[in-house]
């Protein structure tokens, strides 16, 4: 029996450079998951696409670096800053929207496809920005905005300029219920935007509702429209062209609304922002959604180096998510939303999600993240109050050694927190602004990367950033953590290494084992002759395990510990005592 101190299992890295095989994708399940990690690999298809085991970073431009002094992020920042992210060990960044638009929704509110917001720069430096990447073997892959133009978009300006122009049906546009020459009405149906209140808006020159699930600025584009299909296509097209690797699709469960219009049904309630609570049973996740996804993988397709689709597909439950894979013919990466949103430190649950995806019934390679620009930050989400530092290490371990594509969001590895405004006068989104106090909006997970110490944080030399600099950037920065070895960046940087060379935390099966254990999660990772195993104690308190590799049929001696966090205490092969909140990653030998 004997104690280990070092928190980064630093000398573990000389097992790096091993073969690098071909990744393949698995299957396990709660209700079948495998006995035995012979079948896991069995069940495994394979493929040699760059995104099976590449590492997604994404990066809000309007927070991540600016270039120019003005207070905002842009193009030429984020360029500037590639060599950390290559160093980091990033093999992809998704950039949030970065086209034309007036800032309703900063960015989701595009007023034209096919250009650079000047706020952010020129295609010039959007060129410049994808050759660069390149030359890291970093891939760019873009937002694609699918459900919804800007109120100020030129299309959505001809829809409203009267009832007869030739782009009136590009959108949703209905009569109200009860409506005269001298009165408008009410809506057509009770349906709600996702931002509060009804999602229809009256339109007064051409005496029309037009739909609009997400903000008033935001009509829906009309999907049964061919002419939405080709003009969207072109997008598409346009984008491929330039050298962009794929397309993060936003909001696609929204594109199709019931024909028939029926009312949504009420759920028990009411929202942050006063209305009944609804289920979007008219509004979303229509079957006509998967045709429109196969459309777009055929467009993109046509192009050399394997582009990704990814979606983000908040479905209900995973055989739901199993859909928007189709046939292989549909999406490659389809956001999990179901485990991202855990929210609660919970081993059986955490269990159970994972052995669903794993053994999804399209046998599709799953996509994970923590964090993005729409939920707080994951080390507010998961953090005990006490233990934050120690359990975002933890979810870092969660995310970069189990089978998938992990997808990062800026500052993630520094550790950032959700910084809300203290007072509605503050506020940028407007959803916080329309909810407030209950809801604060969305400003809080989006604030400027902490790239050092200084006021402002390395971020901008202006003295006043679009969204203020945290207090926490003092100390959770870019360049304090790098000098410390027992910093998130620092945990971070480790496994990001060892996911690139371990073969089995690159290519490997993975199966769950301690199947019964209510406080620690456990799964082994297998490719070939390589074996790692993962243990994570998602509890306040010291758990003694004794893992049971023996089942899956791994023979071994002793193990080799890659990573572990704070400290594990080990009393013969496979029984270990890990401390609150531990995390422990270790080669079977």
């Amino acid at each position: 029996m004997h104690w280990i101190k070092s928190v980064l299992a630093a000398t573990a890295i000389c097992a790096l450079g091993l073969s690098i095989g071909a990744p393949a994708p698995t299957a396990s399940a709660q209700k079948s998951a495998p006995t035995s990690i012979a079948q896991a690999e069995k069940d495994q298809p394979t493929g040699s696409e760059w995104w099976r085991h590449a590492v997604i970073y994404e990066i809000y431009p309007r927070s991540f670096q600016d270039s120019n002094g003005d207070g905002v992020g842009d193009l030429k920042g984020i360029t500037s800053r590639l060599d950390y992210l290559h160093d980091l060990g990033i093999d992809a960044i998704w950039i949030t929207p970065m086209y034309p638009s007036p800032g309703i929704d900063y960015g989701y509110d595009i007023s034209d496809y096919t250009a650079i917001d000047p706020l952010y720069g020129s295609m010039t430096d959007f060129d410049n920005l994808v050759a660069e990447a390149k030359k890291r073997n970093i891939r760019v892959i873009m937002d694609y905005v699918i459900n919804h133009t800007s109120d100020q978009h030129k299309w959505f300006l001809e829809s409203r300029s009267s009832r007869d122009n030739p782009k009136r049906d590009w959108y949703v546009w209905r009569d109200g219920k009860g409506e005269t020459a001298t009165d408008k009405g009410q809506p057509p149906n009770n349906w709600q935007s996702w931002f509060g209140h009804s999602a229809w808006q009256w339109d007064e020159k051409t005496r029309q509702y037009y739909y609009h699930y997400f903000y008033v600025q935001q009509p829906d584009l009309n999907w049964r429209n061919p002419e939405v299909h080709a003009a969207m296509d072109g997008v598409l097209d346009f984008w491929m062209k330039r050298g962009v690797a794929g397309f993060r699709i936003d909001a696609v469960s929204r594109l199709y609304e019931d024909p028939q219009m029926r009312d949504d049904p009420y759920l028990p309630g009411h929202n942050a922002y006063g209305d009944r609570n609804i289920q979007h049973k008219y509004t979303d996740d229509l079957p006509q959604v998967h045709d429109v996804l196969k459309e777009v993988r055929s467009v993109v397709d046509k192009y050399p180096g394997d582009p990704v689709l990814v979606t983000e597909a908040d479905e209900p439950n995973v055989q739901a998510l199993a859909k928007m894979y189709g046939n292989g013919d549909e999406v490659q990466l389809p956001m999990d939303f179901q485990i991202a949103d855990v929210n609660q430190l919970s081993a059986p649950r955490f269990r159970e999600l994972f052995n669903q995806i794993e053994n999804n019934s399209a046998h599709g390679q799953p996509e994970y993240f923590f964090s993005n620009h729409d939920q707080p930050r994951q080390w507010d989400r998961y953090g005990d109050g006490v233990h934050n530092d120690q359990i975002a290490k933890l979810m870092a371990v969660l995310e970069l050694t189990t089978r998938g594509t992990p997808q990062m969001y800026y500052g993630e590895e520094l550790g950032m927190r959700t910084t809300d405004p203290a007072r509605i006068e503050d506020v940028h989104d407007p959803i916080g602004k329309l909810g407030w106090p209950k809801e604060k909006g969305r400003d809080g997970e989006r604030t400027p990367m902490q790239w050092d110490s200084s006021s402002e944080a390395g971020f901008t030399t202006a003295s006043k950033p679009w969204l203020p600099i945290p207090p926490s950037a003092s100390k959770y920065n870019v360049e304090a953590e790098k000098k410390d070895p027992d910093s998130i960046f620092s945990t971070y940087k480790l496994l990001l290494a060892l996911r690139k060379n371990e073969s089995a935390l690159r290519d490997g099966s993975q199966v769950s084992i301690n199947n019964d254990d209510p406080d620690v999660f456990a799964y082994v990772r297998k490719s070939g002759d390589e074996t790692v195993v993962v243990a994570l104690n998602m509890s306040a308190k010291p758990q003694k395990i004794s893992l049971a590799l023996e089942s899956q049929g791994i023979q071994g001696s002793k193990l080799v510990p890659l990573y572990y966090s704070p400290n594990f205490r080990s009393d013969g092969f496979a029984r270990i005592q890990l401390e609150p909140f531990g995390a422990f990653v270790a080669k079977v030998q």
